[in-house]
């Protein structure tokens, strides 16, 4: 499939409810927004968010802070999710463990995690939007969006869920593995976790099917 080109000049100063809108127009009220968080660490779960929102334009001023999760503070993050969480109809979060990306491999085992995620809603979406990230397995009609995260309002909202319930498992990781640093880099390819590698070797929760885990075991 050849790339898509995409217009920067399309993305929003924050993320709208544009997608949902025509959605909901057409009749479809449950409309969820997927996100995931940790797919290009090289330790630790992946985990994936679906949030279903109100269906009323009302709810954007609601969440009017909210917006792709990679531009927020960490402090801006834990108030927005929480916000989320008061304001949508149901939300879940889903993870793919270390393991399961190993066997699996990274994109199978994210969609293993959004799969987890949207089961544990407690109602059922009729239409799912996604950011770019396509569900072959889910029989839920969808829709993969450009730079989701950015321009959709319930991806966003997704995306925060995410990376906050991961965050906060690898900051209790950090614990079960002192000198790693994984609160600090929550299992990302930074600097610091590469030298933390080179130094004590890859432990338990590192991703041992990632290029840099199998040149450090060899």
């Amino acid at each position: 499939m050849p790339r898509q080109k995409f217009d920067p000049g399309l993305i929003p100063s924050y993320p709208d409810l544009s997608f949902e809108a025509e959605l909901w127009e057409r009749g479809i009220q449950w409309v969820a927004g997927v996100d995931e968080a940790g797919r290009g660490a090289l330790a630790g779960p992946v985990a994936a968010a679906a949030v279903i929102l109100p269906p009323h334009q009302e709810i954007q001023a609601e969440l009017s802070g909210v917006r792709d999760s990679k531009q927020m503070t960490a402090k801006e993050r834990e108030h927005w999710a929480e916000c989320v969480r008061r304001a949508a109809i149901t939300h879940a979060v889903g993870f793919a463990s270390h393991q399961e990306i190993d066997t699996l491999g990274i994109v199978p085992a994210t969609r293993l995690a959004v799969h987890r995620a949207l089961e544990a809603l407690t109602v059922r979406p009729e239409h799912l939007l996604v950011d770019f990230l396509r569900l072959p397995e889910e029989a839920i009609p969808q829709s993969a969006i450009i730079k989701g995260d950015a321009r959709c309002l319930s991806i966003a909202a997704a995306s925060l869920l995410a990376k906050t319930a991961r965050d906060a498992v690898m900051r209790q990781l950090d614990g079960d593995y002192p000198g790693y640093r994984f609160a600090a880099h929550k299992g990302y390819g930074t600097q610091e976790h590469r030298r933390a590698i080179e130094r004590f070797g890859a432990c338990h929760i590192h991703r041992r099917s990632f290029t840099l885990i199998k040149v450090q075991d060899e």
